[in-house]
Formats: structure tokens, C-alpha cells, sequence
């Protein structure tokens, strides 16, 4: 199938549930886990063999009378048909060969035919049919397998304004943007577009290099485009690190787009935005995967060609195992004696030249750790779900395990606002994309209670910087063909900004030096939350907290620890909670020192020893006053030299 030419009708939508389960028919079934409803193009297997959400449609018997049938549900025109075998850890069961019937009854059948020969196993018909029905008849499958398939129609409904299911179900958008697929080339001449629209709140810059050599480009959005400004956060989107996921990639590149019209039309919100935030959106974190999947087009890329970088590793898996350092030094009580809960160091060998690192990893820590990222979004495919930090488990051996981080709370209201404002996220009504029923959860999970990864990006970033990080799985289908990106724009556009809206959440401030310095990396700690962020450069800080009152504590080495209460409210935008904090005694005291090489602070002005000796100090017979300071100053600092306390 990798010589496939582009059909002129798009896929129907078995894979992307466009065609509902209604709409499914099948001859016979093996269980009701192997039921039509099963035979959708990538549909995914649960993880045992009997389980209710099979990989595929399989036939009760294997003969050649066995049928997977499609309702329309209106006159279409059907160009062709996509195959696969059955998804599964355990069978091996495809399908060889088949035919195509057509019908507009579902009674009297006709077979397509390819000359004089029953159409086999062609993917694009070499006359299109028109007719309301439309079935598949495996006539051969693998010899130690089954009859189990699924399947995709490639096929355009033909004009009908009366048809009430196509007016139902259909979506459309007045957003004048660029649907379609992009290339590598044609992303950066996009993004130069925008910048060459928007020059004033946008930059275009590069974090590094794909293993292959290809730039990772990125796009800022910013009212002072280039600079850090002191009080105003720094938000991240980033797409594609599985490069077989294609539609964050084109929802960022839709959304850069998007902003820069709203902003130019003189949208009060995205101005709002734009003035209060820095932005910046990395459509394409694995180009290198990306062409690969490309090159054999949205409905023959499969579940995982592409999904890896060049050099074979899951960038989005690839960070250093955090989790582990932390917990362990939590289990020995070294926290906070040895070890801060936060700002987890990555260990040596994470760094080292032999390390399994892919180059996109390296890039994106070090742009991680070198912009003070208050939250972050990363777009995945395949699945309708919000994922929130821990992604590992804290048991060991255990596949799935509820494990909260100390911002539980943040983390589950920080998923809802993305899932609540998707159109189908938490749709009780939708039907699940594999085996999960997500919308139960409302559209969010723990990424430890689904499955367990170590090294994921999202637990790298709590655990390693300021930034809240989460997963944001948008849609069934990976690669949608590209009539689907207009409606998979519309259910994800919302969601895109309020998401980006909760950066302003919690409480801001500058840590300040009584001289008005900012102070950078002081801690900032509050009451309750085992987990502490620290301020960035120019003293600036940003914590995202629910509603409530929080008691919140600074410290910073060589000052004294200030405490105040600050109130976080239910509308967007973050209480300002400033600090002013003072050197302490000892911090003076080496500072003077520093100053002075480790010198005594001034030469004591003693008497003569003869004199001293000559006039013992009695209960009459004191030393003068200034002596005595003297004396006693340099004795301290003697003391201080001698103890070698700094």
C-alpha cells in the first residue's frame, strides 16, 4: 500500500467516528469486543485478549461469505478502500484479499468490478461508485489466522441539502486560515508569513537541531518580542515530539495565525493576552519522524511510523528519571537537609556523551532551563484525554497507579480547563476513540493511573523547573486527513486559549533586597504544598494556585525569611504578593569580610603591654571605653577568622 495516490474523496471517518456505530454492520461477529463497531482504521486493542475493546472486527466463522458493511446514510461516492489486520499483542489474524459490493438497498449488491476481474485488494477503485451502501468481503485471510479487519472508505457525499444526518453533523469555520498539511519547508515559510504580518509581537528562533540537522524552529508572541519582562509569565505550547501526531503541529501553526489576525483586527482578549504574556509555540519537535510519516500520507502512516525520532528514541519519554532521585531522598528524610523538593538536579550520567539522549531532548531541556516557564501545554494524538503529572508510579512493578503531585489540585483544575472547553473531551455522548472511557473522568487523567513512563516531560519539567506541564491528547485520530482540520480547529481553538488564560492564575511578585534589587533564586514556599518554586532572574516569581488563602514564605541565602498571607480570588488574573527582605547579621559579617580579604575589621588601638601591666584593671581601674570596643571587636573577629566559619 506505500504507492498510494491521493484519493479525490477523503475518508468518511471510520477512524476519526464521524461514521457513528450505527452505521456498522457486519455478517457475523466472534464477541461483542470484535464487533463491527471494531473493524475503524488504527482503532487500538486493549491490553487483554478478551477485552471488551478488541483490535478489530472478526467474523464468527471464516468463510467466504463473511461482510463488514458501511451505511452512508445518503447517495456517495465511493473512490476506494484502506485495510488492515487485527491489533493485537496476542493473534495474528489479516486478511489477504477481498471484494467491494456497493448498494442502494443493502438488498441487491453489486461487486466493483477491475476489468474483467473481481476488485481485490485495491486501494483506490478504478471507477468510482456511487450508492448508499458499501461492503468488504475477505475472500482470503492468513492461514494460522482469522477473518478480522479494519477498515476505511475513501468516499464524498453527493449533494443533498435535505439529508439530515449531513446537516447535523456538520462544521464549519469563519476563521480564514491555512487548512492543510504542512511540510518542513512550507512550516517555516509559514511562520515567516506570520512574523512578516505580526512584526511587532512576533520572533521566529531556532532551540537546536533534530538528530537529522533540521532547525526546531519556535515562534514567540509578545507584546516586547525578544526580552524577558520582568512580572509577565512565559507560557509554552509545544507539538509533534511523537512525529506520527501531526494535528498539534497544525493546530499551533493555525494558532500562531490566528493571533496575529485577532491582534491586528483589534481583538480585546488576544490583545490582552499578547500585552500580559510572552508565548511561545514549538509546532514540530521531531521533524525528523514527521517526514516519515509524511511521506506515506495521513491514512497509511499507521499507529507508529514516525512516532520516533530519526536515531529510534520517544523524545516525550527521554528526560531524566527525577521521580526516583526525589522519592528516594524523600524515604531517607534528606529533604530538606540534602535535598531541596525542588529543582532536582540531573545527574551526571543523564548529561555524558554515551547517554541515550536524542538531540531533540538535549534542546529542549536547555531552552527548559534557560526561560523561566511558568506552564506549559504539549499536544499529542491518538486520544481525547488531558494527562496531569506524576506520569511514573510510585509502586514499583505497577502498570497503573493513581500518584498525585503536592499540586494535585492545580494540575486536575488546570485539565479541566482545557477538557471542559473542547467540544467533545467531556461529551458524555461520544463514543471512546479505543478502549478508555475518558469523558467519565471529565476528559482528564493522572498519567501514572493510565499508564506509567519514566522520564516523561511533563514530571521532568515539575520536578526540574518552575513550569506546570501537561498532556493534551486532541484527538482520535493522529493523522487527519487534511478535510478534517477546519472542525478539528474548531473543537480545539477554545481550548488553546483558555489554557493559555491559566497562566494568570495564583499569585506574582518581585523578592526585593532593601535596596530594591531583585533577588534571584530565592524560594518561594507555600504552607501546605510540599513543592517550592524559586524566583527568576530579575527577582520576578509566578506560583498558580486555586482560589483561597495561602500563607506563603520567602528565603533566600543570606537574608531573613519573610512570611505573609495572600489571597488567591476566582477571577483570572494573579494577586500581587511582593517581598522585601533584609540581610541577616552573618551575612553582613562575611560580606564586610569579603570586603576587607579576611582582614580584622580595623587595627585595635591597645595601650602599651607595660602600660596594661602597670595598670591591672581592678574594681577601680578599668580599661578606657574605646579601648575596651577595640579589644573586644578584634577579638570577635579573631574568633570568626580562626573558626574558619565561612
Amino acid at each position: 500500500s506505500h504507492g498510494f495516490v491521493p484519493s479525490e474523496c477523503p475518508p468518511m471517518g471510520l477512524e476519526t467516528l464521524k461514521i457513528d456505530d450505527f452505521q456498522l454492520h457486519a455478517s457475523t461477529m466472534r464477541r461483542y469486543g470484535l464487533g463491527a463497531h471494531r473493524g475503524r482504521l488504527n482503532i487500538q486493542a486493549g491490553l487483554y485478549d478478551d477485552d471488551l475493546y478488541d483490535g478489530a472486527w472478526c467474523a464468527g466463522r471464516n468463510d467466504p461469505l463473511q461482510w463488514l458493511e458501511v451505511d452512508a446514510r445518503r447517495l456517495t461516492k465511493f473512490t476506494g478502500v484502506i485495510t488492515q489486520g487485527r491489533s493485537s499483542l496476542w493473534s495474528s489474524d489479516w486478511v489477504t484479499s477481498y471484494k467491494v459490493l456497493v448498494s442502494n438497498d443493502s438488498h441487491t449488491w453489486v461487486t466493483l468490478k477491475n476489468g474483467s476481474q473481481d476488485l481485490v485488494s485495491n486501494v483506490l477503485f478504478p471507477v468510482a461508485a456511487v450508492a448508499r451502501y458499501i461492503r468488504v468481503n475477505p475472500r482470503s485471510w492468513f492461514n494460522r489466522g482469522s477473518i478480522c479487519m479494519r477498515v476505511e472508505i475513501l468516499g464524498c457525499p453527493m449533494p443533498d441539502s435535505q439529508n439530515y444526518y449531513h446537516r447535523r453533523n456538520e462544521i464549519t469555520t469563519t476563521d480564514n486560515l491555512d487548512f492543510k498539511h504542512h511540510s518542513y519547508k512550507e512550516m517555516r515559510h509559514l511562520m515567516k508569513v506570520v512574523n512578516e504580518m505580526c512584526p511587532n509581537i512576533t520572533r521566529i528562533y531556532n532551540i537546536g537541531k533534530s538528530h537529522s540537522g533540521q532547525k526546531l524552529y519556535a515562534i514567540e508572541i509578545s507584546d516586547n518580542p525578544g526580552e524577558h519582562e520582568p512580572g509577565e509569565p512565559e507560557f509554552r505550547y509545544t507539538a509533534g515530539s511523537h512525529g506520527n501526531e501531526v494535528l498539534g503541529r497544525e493546530l499551533l501553526l493555525l494558532l500562531m495565525q490566528f493571533m496575529c489576525q485577532e491582534y491586528l483586527s483589534g481583538s480585546p482578549r488576544i490583545r490582552h493576552l499578547v500585552h500580559e504574556t510572552r508565548i511561545h509555540l514549538l509546532p514540530s519537535v521531531n521533524p525528523d519522524g514527521y517526514d516519515k510519516a509524511l511521506e506515506v500520507g495521513s491514512e497509511l502512516s499507521g499507529w507508529s511510523l514516525g512516532r520516533w525520532s530519526q536515531d529510534g528514541v520517544d523524545i516525550h519519554h527521554n528526560f531524566p528519571d527525577l521521580n526516583s532521585i526525589l522519592w528516594e531522598a524523600e524515604t531517607k528524610k534528606w529533604i530538606p537537609r540534602k535535598m531541596l523538593n525542588h529543582h532536582v538536579p540531573i545527574p551526571e550520567w543523564y548529561q555524558s556523551k554515551n547517554s541515550t539522549v536524542a538531540a531533540e531532548t538535549r534542546a529542549l531541556v536547555s531552552w527548559m532551563e534557560k526561560i523561566p516557564f511558568v506552564l506549559g501545554g504539549n499536544l499529542q494524538g491518538g486520544e481525547l484525554v488531558v494527562t496531569f503529572p506524576y506520569d511514573r508510579t510510585r509502586s514499583q512493578g505497577v502498570s497503573r497507579e493513581q500518584t498525585p503531585t503536592p499540586d494535585d489540585h492545580v494540575f486536575r483544575w488546570l485539565a479541566f480547563s482545557y477538557a471542559s472547553t473542547h467540544r467533545l473531551m467531556t461529551d458524555a455522548r461520544r463514543r471512546v476513540c479505543h478502549t478508555e472511557d475518558f469523558a467519565k473522568e471529565d476528559g482528564t487523567i493522572n498519567g501514572a493511573s493510565w499508564h506509567t513512563a519514566a522520564g516523561s516531560m511533563n514530571d521532568f519539567s515539575y520536578l526540574h523547573t518552575n513550569c506546570f506541564e501537561l498532556s493534551m491528547y486532541v484527538g482520535c485520530d493522529k493523522f487527519p486527513h487534511e478535510s478534517e482540520l477546519a472542525e478539528e480547529w474548531e473543537n480545539n481553538r477554545e481550548s488553546l486559549l483558555v489554557f493559555m488564560e491559566q497562566v494568570h492564575r495564583g499569585i506574582k511578585g518581585i523578592v526585593w533586597d532593601m535596596q530594591g534589587r531583585g533577588i534571584a533564586n530565592a524560594t518561594i514556599q507555600v504552607e501546605g504544598i510540599g513543592h517550592d518554586i524559586r524566583t527568576a532572574a530579575d527577582g520576578d516569581y509566578w506560583r498558580l494556585l486555586n482560589p483561597g488563602e495561602y500563607s506563603i514564605t520567602v528565603r533566600a541565602e543570606g537574608y531573613s525569611a519573610s512570611s505573609k498571607v495572600c489571597e488567591v480570588g476566582y477571577d483570572i488574573g494573579a494577586t500581587r504578593c511582593d517581598f522585601t527582605v533584609s540581610r541577616t547579621n552573618l551575612s553582613r559579617i562575611k560580606e564586610i569580610m569579603e570586603r576587607y580579604n579576611k582582614q580584622p575589621i580595623r587595627q585595635p588601638l591597645r595601650p602599651p603591654v607595660r602600660q596594661l601591666q602597670a595598670r591591672r584593671p581592678g574594681p577601680r581601674h578599668r580599661l578606657p571605653v574605646q579601648c575596651r570596643n577595640n579589644y573586644l571587636t578584634d577579638m570577635f573577629t579573631s574568633f570568626i577568622l580562626a573558626s574558619n566559619i565561612f
